[in-house]
């Protein structure tokens, strides 16, 4: 009697563990290979964000999905048009206030985006993630005077608004170099008006 109970505890300690390591072996196989020093706690790979998040792969993936949607095969066409296309997500964000809430930097002056010795193929900080960045630090600052916040929030006004009259001539640039049918499938992707 006494031997069957210690045998149902070791079959069931034993299936508890069997299952434990698939489950564990699953995730791992969904997590994909693993990258040298990227899934180390505190490491990451260059160029790489939280969760082991590449930057440079996500636009160039969305820059496939929009040569794609325009109906773009001739290489020759994609070069003239991929430059002016970024230029309008970029100020797009910029103008609309994203390019600062994202693009600051928590970090000091010699690390992150934008910076010298910052990952390669990371985008430098625009001027609007700069005065976003300026305004942040000055918010942070306990000690900040009403007329230095008053004066960095300008900046930051002045930084938007120029970037959308920017905007403006890099949009018309654009619209320029598309036939008709890109240029709807620009407008509903939000990148041209």
């Amino acid at each position: 009697m006494r031997a069957r109970k210690v045998f149902r505890t070791v079959v069931v300690v034993g299936a508890l563990a069997f299952m434990t390591a698939g489950i564990a072996m699953a995730q791992e196989q969904q997590r994909g290979p693993r990258r040298m020093g990227g899934d180390q706690p505190g490491q990451r790979e260059p160029g790489r964000g939280p969760g082991n998040f590449d930057p440079a792969a996500m636009r160039q993936r969305m820059a496939e999905r929009i040569k794609d949607a325009l109906g773009v095969k001739d290489d020759a066409e994609w070069a003239v048009l991929q430059p002016r296309i970024e230029k309008v997500q970029s100020l797009l964000r910029d103008a609309s206030g994203f390019g600062g809430m994202f693009g600051m930097r928590r970090r000091g002056p010699a690390e992150g985006p934008g910076a010298a010795g910052g990952p390669a193929g990371v985008q430098p900080q625009s001027e609007v993630a700069k005065a976003a960045q300026a305004l942040q630090d000055v918010l942070d600052n306990e000690q900040a005077t009403a007329d230095q916040i008053k004066a960095k929030l300008t900046a930051l006004r002045e930084a938007r608004e120029k970037a959308k009259q920017e905007l403006a001539q890099a949009r018309e640039a654009l619209r320029e170099l598309v036939t008709p049918r890109q240029e709807a499938q620009l407008v509903l992707m939000g990148i041209l008006d």
